[in-house]
C-alpha cells in the first residue's frame, strides 16, 4: 500500500516547487545576477540557493564570485530562470578573473556617474533641473 503525499496545484497557478534541485538564474532588484542550485522555497518565495555564483557582467566579460549558500528575500527577486546547461556553455562572453571584472565595473560605475554630471550641469545651463534614476537606492 503506497502512503506517499501527493501535492494538489490548481491548474495555471505559479509554483516554485517544481524547479527544486534546479540550477536558476536570479535577477535581484538591485541588479544583481545569482546562479545557483534552488533548494528551497516558502509561501513568500524566499529562496534558498546553493553553490551559487554572483556573476558580472561589463561588456562582452564576465566574472563569477562564489558565494555558497544564499538566502534570497523573495520581494528582491525580479526575474528567476532555469539554466540551460548546454546554451551557458556555448555563452558569447569572456569569462575573466574576479579582480579584472571588478575593477571593470568600477571604470563602468565611474564613467555612467560622469555622463550624469554632464547631463546635469547641460540641463542646468538651460534652466532644467536634472534628477537621476534613484529606484535602486534603497537597495544599497
Amino acid at each position: 500500500m503506497d502512503k506517499r503525499i501527493t501535492l494538489e496545484i490548481p491548474p495555471r497557478t505559479a509554483t516554485l516547487i517544481e524547479e527544486l534541485d534546479k540550477k536558476l538564474m536570479v535577477l535581484l532588484r538591485d541588479g544583481r545576477t545569482l546562479i545557483g542550485y534552488l533548494r528551497s522555497v516558502d509561501q513568500f518565495a524566499n529562496l534558498v540557493l546553493h553553490r551559487t555564483i554572483e556573476r558580472i557582467h561589463v561588456g562582452k566579460e564576465y566574472g563569477d564570485i562564489p558565494r555558497g549558500v544564499f538566502i534570497v528575500r523573495g520581494e528582491n527577486v525580479v526575474l528567476l530562470g532555469e539554466i540551460d546547461q548546454e546554451k551557458e556553455d556555448k555563452l558569447p562572453l569572456q569569462e575573466v578573473s574576479v579582480d579584472d571584472i571588478l575593477d571593470a565595473q568600477r571604470k563602468e560605475q565611474e564613467t555612467k556617474q560622469d555622463q550624469e554630471k554632464l547631463l546635469a550641469k547641460a540641463l542646468k545651463e538651460r534652466g532644467l533641473q536634472y534628477i537621476p534614476d534613484m529606484s535602486h537606492d534603497d537597495m544599497f
